[in-house]
């Protein structure tokens, strides 16, 4: 059987009982007046919020995050966003699905960002950086896993294909704040297009995004230090002083040690990578959050748990 309502649907619906099939990103058995499961699901075309009221410890016992699971409920309006009211669910077999169903990708067309990154590559003037981005990605392998990987499980570019929209976004406000301010502009469109490279071995994307044993137990910024070190000692001569200003990049992007990041921006170069990184990060993951209000006259996104904050749609 396949999906008969997408999420992007559900507005129809209201106050109506469906069947319908969904991947289950989130789970969460929840203690309040009763005992609830609190379910963020999902298919490609967006994700919602559901709750099993009845029975929740022994329904919970059915099925885990990453199942696709086929529920019977009632679409529902709360604070003015869309819910589901769970009545009835049960997990499906593999052969009752097709995953591509359930996994979301970009919007963007992948032909075109892949044309932007390597155009960027063709404007590097350094050889050595040049080379360095060329072996990467034109190993095919590579870039056919890097073009379908997420840029993150759950916040911002959280899609296929996220790593390589969100990479060339940060390399276009990158390039803008080269003719702008006094940075390297070789250094700091290399630092934008590899900064989150390590991504590609951080997260697994079957049945749903996830982290990978090395992702959660190294992080995709020692992983990414690593593939740039793995890549340039196969270039001879490559000089000490431009790689350790890399590695700088990729190391502190993140900005801030509370936030994983392994060095603080000492560079020019690192200060506005970082913040070019955050900027797109922050900005899109608003925007999906405000993309995912399913009702016209909500007031109010859902509430953002990464900024603390409601976002206001008017």
């Amino acid at each position: 059987m396949s999906k008969n309502i997408y999420v992007k649907e559900l507005s129809k619906h209201l106050n109506q009982e469906i069947i319908a099939d969904f991947l289950v990103l989130q789970k969460e058995l929840r203690e309040g007046k009763v005992q609830y499961i609190r379910l963020k699901l999902a298919d490609n075309s967006g994700t919602i919020t559901a709750n099993v009221w009845n029975n929740a410890q022994s329904i919970s016992e059915k099925f885990k995050e990453g199942d696709v699971i086929r529920i019977k409920g009632e679409v529902r309006s709360y604070k003015k966003q869309l819910q589901l009211s769970v009545k009835k669910l049960k997990a499906l077999d593999e052969v009752e699905f097709d995953l591509v169903d359930f996994l979301e990708s970009t919007p963007k067309d992948v032909n075109n960002l892949s044309e932007r990154l390597f155009k960027f590559i063709d404007e590097i003037s350094d050889n050595y950086l040049k080379k360095l981005l060329q072996n990467i990605f034109e190993n095919k392998v590579f870039f056919t896993e890097f073009a379908k990987s997420p840029a993150a499980k759950t916040w911002h570019h959280n899609y296929i294909g996220g790593l390589l929209e969100h990479s060339i976004a940060v390399a276009g406000i990158c390039e803008y704040a080269s003719h702008n301010y006094n940075v390297n502009r070789d250094l700091l469109i290399t630092g934008a297009l590899l900064h989150d490279i390590g991504k590609v071995r951080e997260y697994t994307t079957k049945p749903q995004i996830d982290f990978s044993v090395e992702g959660r137990l190294v992080g995709h910024i020692p992983l990414g230090d690593r593939i740039v070190c793995e890549y340039v000692a196969g270039i001879d001569n490559f000089p000490p002083d431009l790689l350790m200003k890399l590695r700088h990049l990729i190391l502190s992007h993140h900005g801030e040690y509370e936030k994983a990041s392994a060095r603080l921006p000492q560079t020019l170069e690192a200060t506005v990578l970082h913040y070019a990184d955050n900027l797109d990060a922050q900005t899109i993951g608003i925007q999906q959050l405000i993309g995912s209000s399913q009702k016209d006259d909500a007031e109010w996104t859902e509430f953002d748990r990464i900024n603390n904050r409601y976002y206001y749609l008017k």
